[in-house]
């Protein structure tokens, strides 16, 4: 998310459009790529490559509060973008856990050939 930040900073003048629909894809390509094991961390993880990816669009002025503010209004103002990710991906994550339950639960009640 930090390169496509910088990357939307460069070409698109830090559209935080331009970076919200950016972020849904990562966060669906997040949760299907996770290892089964981590499928639960996989809405933990997003909001915080949101937050990461932020930081070359967030205004405010020069300084570390001028720029912690900047990040703090980016975020209330894209929040829905930052909401619809993390539900994507809680989605996917949920789906695959389930996926994968009901697949060892059926191994284990197969008698073994």
């Amino acid at each position: 998310m930090l390169v496509l930040g910088c990357l939307d900073r460069l070409l698109f003048g830090a559209s935080p459009t331009v970076y919200g629909v950016l972020f849904l894809p990562v966060c669906a390509l997040t949760a299907v790529w996770v290892r089964r094991g981590d499928l639960l961390a996989a809405p933990v993880v997003v909001p915080n490559a949101f937050v990461v990816g932020l930081l070359p669009l967030a205004g405010g002025d020069e300084g570390f509060k001028g720029r912690l503010v900047g990040l703090v209004t980016a975020l209330a103002v894209q929040a829905g973008w930052l909401y619809g990710g993390t539900l994507i991906a809680g989605a996917i994550g949920l789906v695959r856990r389930v996926r994968f339950v009901r697949r060892r639960r059926l191994a284990r009640l197969r008698p073994p050939a």
